[in-house]
């Protein structure tokens, strides 16, 4: 039997009042019942209204999802910056100059035109992208050459005649000619194919008179007496020319260490008129080696690189580090015809792959 106080007649007025709470200390009695009943069947209402909570939540993550957004936003437009700088200064060194032979057209060595220390800082911020998006790992050599300049220390090269005008690579064996065996595939390949790619040059030849217009696909001269036709130019595909020159381009296609997707890359015919020369000149990088398959080789022609002469043979490869003070002649008569050699770039033997990875990336071609 439930007990009342002695207020036990106002009891159920304060159930149903405002002044009864079910938390304070009362006795209650049986005739309560039906208000406690009524009171405890009330909804529960949160502290925090529940339209209210979502609305915040949505908000919330609206918020994040924009700020999110907005540094991937910031992060690729660094990115693109990087990328274009990076690739207009590639092409500045990375393009074939003179008869192929050279990749820059000025005269005299490449590293006194004073490229390389207004690309650096280029060099080393699309650097600094590719490491973000991959990893430092194997970038020491890289990251010293983007840091240090053309060649150790911004001075002379090996010698004072290896002076690359745009990337110095640190610790590769230098020496102006490079063993065969060190790209035995890529040799073998370009001269098994020499029977193709001869046919392909007669496809595309001329008189080379100089009295007619250019034909089609063959770039202006950069020196009296010296012509090209390229099937790649600064690492990049010249569809028209690689559709006629078939043979040359499968065997492109085959080759395992070719620098098709790099501003340094070239491929092409390189031609010579007699008495034409070109005087010493040094090529962007140390981190690629320039492959000579020989065409058509006359009497009297010479290549002399840091210093070692040296001659073409028709279908041999000769393997040329053009970060060397290189000079290419043809002393023949106008009787013996053009020189010509088929050339490619190759990467240097010890530039390891993901150094290769990485300058890909830093000296991609121009989209």
């Amino acid at each position: 039997m439930w007990r009342g106080n002695s207020a036990g007649g106002n009891q159920g007025a304060a159930m149903e009042g405002t002044g009864g709470e079910l938390g304070e200390q009362r006795n209650w009695g049986l005739e309560d019942a039906p208000g406690l009943l009524a009171r405890a069947s009330l909804p529960i209402m949160p502290a925090w209204p529940l339209p209210l909570a979502s609305s915040a939540l949505t908000l919330l993550l609206g918020a994040l999802t924009s700020l999110f957004l907005w540094y991937c936003y910031r992060l690729g437009s660094q990115d693109m910056q990087a990328l274009g700088a990076g690739s207009r200064a590639g092409a500045v060194g990375g393009r074939p100059g003179g008869c192929s032979e050279a990749s820059r057209p000025s005269s005299g060595c490449s590293g006194e035109s004073g490229e390389g220390p207004r690309t650096e800082g280029l060099v080393s911020r699309r650097l600094r992208a590719y490491a973000r998006r991959y990893s430092w790992a194997g970038m020491g050599r890289v990251r010293r050459a983007a840091q240090g300049g053309p060649s150790p220390g911004g001075g002379p090269g090996v010698l004072g005649i290896q002076r690359p005008g745009l990337l110095f690579l640190p610790d590769l064996p230098s020496a102006p000619f490079v063993p065969r065996e060190a790209q035995r595939h890529d040799v073998e390949l370009l001269e098994s194919s020499f029977p193709a790619i001869l046919r392909d040059f007669g496809a595309v030849s001329w008189d080379f008179s100089g009295t007619t217009p250019l034909p089609r696909g063959w770039s202006p001269p950069l020196a009296p007496g010296c012509y090209q036709l390229l099937l790649y130019q600064a690492g990049r595909c010249q569809p028209s020319n690689c559709r006629r020159c078939p043979g040359a381009y499968r065997a492109l296609r085959g080759l395992r260490s070719f620098m098709s997707a790099n501003t340094f890359g070239n491929a092409g015919f390189s031609v010579l008129l007699p008495g034409a020369r070109l005087e010493g000149r040094c090529g962007p990088t140390n981190a690629r080696v320039r492959c000579h398959l020989g065409l058509k080789i006359p009497p009297g022609c010479e290549l002399v690189v840091g210093g070692e002469p040296q001659c073409w043979a028709e279908g041999h490869c000769l393997l040329v580090d053009d970060s060397f003070l290189h000079t290419v002649a043809h002393n023949g008569s106008p009787e013996d015809g053009p020189r010509v050699v088929f050339i490619v770039d190759l990467w240097h033997p010890n530039v390891a792959g993901a150094e290769r990875q990485a300058l890909d990336f830093v000296f991609a071609p121009d989209p």
